[in-house]
């Protein structure tokens, strides 16, 4: 069966994504829903090397809740910054050390914070364990840094029950 579906979850989420995109369950879409959730991971399997971990739904559910509500946030922010004076902008980027060489968290993390309007991931630096990210305004980078640790790295730690690094 891990042979044919390597990663469940992933295939969950892409059939729903497909349909929900297709905005429709005629029998091409479905067909094609199929054909993309049993594929896309199978591709994808020889390319991932690290050992597959069940993720932990409770904190996957509650982060999906915290990264929606941070999305809405960011955006009426980002609106008040962009229509407001340019001089109120204060771009920076700043460097979120990772607490574990874990990749998928690291990856996650990187797409969590690039999905959030104001922020943008620029590299994920697995040598150092750092991502570094470019805020539209960092008033205070040090706090920047923590709410990404506090909000989002700290549940996927959880999520994929990740020990920290040394």
């Amino acid at each position: 069966m891990k042979r044919w579906l390597p990663h469940p979850w992933l295939s969950a989420i892409l059939f729903i994504a497909w349909l929900v995109v297709s905005v429709s369950v005629a029998p091409l879409h479905v067909a094609g829903a199929v054909l993309v959730a049993l594929g896309l991971p199978l591709l994808l399997a020889r390319f991932d090397d690290t050992a597959p971990v069940s993720p932990r739904l409770a904190p996957a559910a509650r982060l999906l809740a915290i990264v929606t509500w941070d999305i809405v946030l960011a955006n009426v922010n980002v609106a008040r910054l962009i229509l407001g004076p340019i001089g109120r902008l204060r771009p920076a980027f700043v460097e979120v050390p990772l607490e574990t060489p874990h990749p998928h968290v690291a990856t996650l993390l990187a797409m969590i914070v690039t999905m959030t309007p104001g922020t943008v991931s620029s590299q994920i630096d697995e040598h150092r364990s750092r991502l570094l990210v470019h805020v539209l305004d960092a008033a205070d980078p040090a706090a920047v840094v923590a709410a990404i640790k506090s909000r989002y790295e700290r549940p996927l730690l959880e999520i994929f029950r990740c020990s920290t690094s040394p």
